[in-house]
């Protein structure tokens, strides 16, 4: 089960971030205030290992708070859910590095896992050249990080089977370009710019795999697929973008009497149900989601492992999660009618919101084939499941 202090503390700032929403989407960035609640109640190391100062949260914690986020601002939910999962690579790097990176309370990660930058070997130290797109809540960070492909000899270093080596390698927020291109559809308010170097140099301690290298931290969350986590905490957020645009249509319903109808929404029948129909179709994916996280949790305290075939339920779940979240999300839009195309209506933002969620790559279309493949028996890289 999750911990409840950190949900019910997501809860209360829950309301500071829906107070707060149409500044982040004014500012493209979230406030201040509610940067620093967040701070405060520790969801931006919720991965990072408790050795080195960090929460170390349960799987379910770590998703349930960005589910709860959601509800008051998607923003808010979206940053814990890609910042919070950046403490991950904590758990790889010495642990001397680790505390210098993670170790301050106040410490703030973020960056790109996507290997859109070279690492050239040089020694000790790699020296790095890129840019990479999404990096949300860069505003907010102290340190972040970007994937890049290893260079040695004049060449990218293969792995066993002819892949790339990628490595994470993590840089003093200070020494990064931010690169203002954040003018998008939804979730405004996370900040989302391009990160940039050039040929920065930095130590190979501060660089890692987390699909080649094992973790020196050996807690349960450890032995969770990374990758598979972050896609956890996106269907987390597009759980709460849902339950609030539930909730938003709910009070419309009762409230507003559509042009041509002596009846108010609410007393309409194609309202009552399809929206009976989007609540159960989100219960049912929720109640998947925190099943498939359960029984992958019970593994890895048990054996310190999650199997393939757990691994492709947590991702299976994540996207079918996101993808009923979506869809729900348009009913509650189309049901609000004209009044929801206004600023002034939250179903608006949540529409925008929840299909910029639907765009990344962890709970795209990809992940439904990857995991056919599987249950059909064929031969599959699972290596970033």
């Amino acid at each position: 089960m999750p911990s409840p202090q950190p949900v019910e503390d997501a809860r209360t700032i829950a309301r500071l971030a829906r107070d707060r929403a149409a500044e982040g989407e004014r500012e493209r960035k979230l406030s201040r205030d509610l940067v620093k609640a967040m701070i405060d109640a520790g969801f931006f190391r919720l991965c990072v290992p408790a050795s080195v100062g960090g929460v170390e949260a349960e799987a379910a914690t770590l998703v349930e708070v960005c589910e709860e986020l959601a509800r008051g601002d998607s923003a808010a939910g979206w940053c814990i859910a890609v910042m919070a999962t950046a403490g991950m690579p904590a758990a790889y790097i010495p642990q001397a590095v680790a505390r210098e990176i993670y170790g301050d309370a106040r410490s703030v990660v973020g960056g790109v896992f996507a290997p859109r930058g070279r690492a050239v070997a040089e020694g000790d130290r790699y020296r790095v050249t890129g840019r990479w797109p999404f990096s949300s809540g860069v505003d907010h960070c102290t340190w972040v990080m970007g994937g890049c492909v290893v260079e040695e000899d004049g060449a990218p270093r293969v792995l066993d089977g002819g892949r790339p080596d990628v490595e994470l390698v993590l840089f003093p927020k200070e020494q990064v370009q931010v690169i203002d291109t954040w003018n998008v559809s939804g979730l405004q308010a996370t900040g989302s710019h391009d990160i940039a170097v050039e040929d920065l140099e930095a130590p190979r301690e501060r660089a890692t795999s987390v699909i080649t290298r094992k973790p020196v931290e050996q807690g349960p969350l450890y032995a969770f697929p990374p990758f598979g986590l972050l896609a956890l905490t996106i269907a987390g957020t597009a759980l709460g973008i849902a339950r609030a645009a539930i909730e938003d249509l709910l009070e419309l319903a009762g409230a507003k009497t559509p042009t041509g109808s002596a009846r108010t929404l609410a007393e309409r029948p194609v309202t009552q149900t399809r929206i009976a129909q989007a609540e159960a179709a989100v219960l049912s994916a929720r109640a998947f989601l925190y099943e498939a996280i359960a029984a992958a949790w019970a593994a890895a305290e048990q054996s310190s492992e999650v199997s393939v075939v757990q691994r492709a339920a947590l991702r299976l779940a994540a996207t079918h999660a996101t993808a009923a979240s979506a869809t729900a999300v348009d009913t509650a839009y189309d049901l609000g009618g004209g009044t929801a195309i206004y600023a002034t209506s939250p179903l608006q933002k949540r529409f925008r919101d929840v299909h910029a969620a639907t765009q990344h790559m962890l709970i795209g279309p990809s992940t439904w084939e990857l995991t056919g493949r599987l249950m059909l028996g064929l031969p599959t890289d699972v290596a970033q499941l």
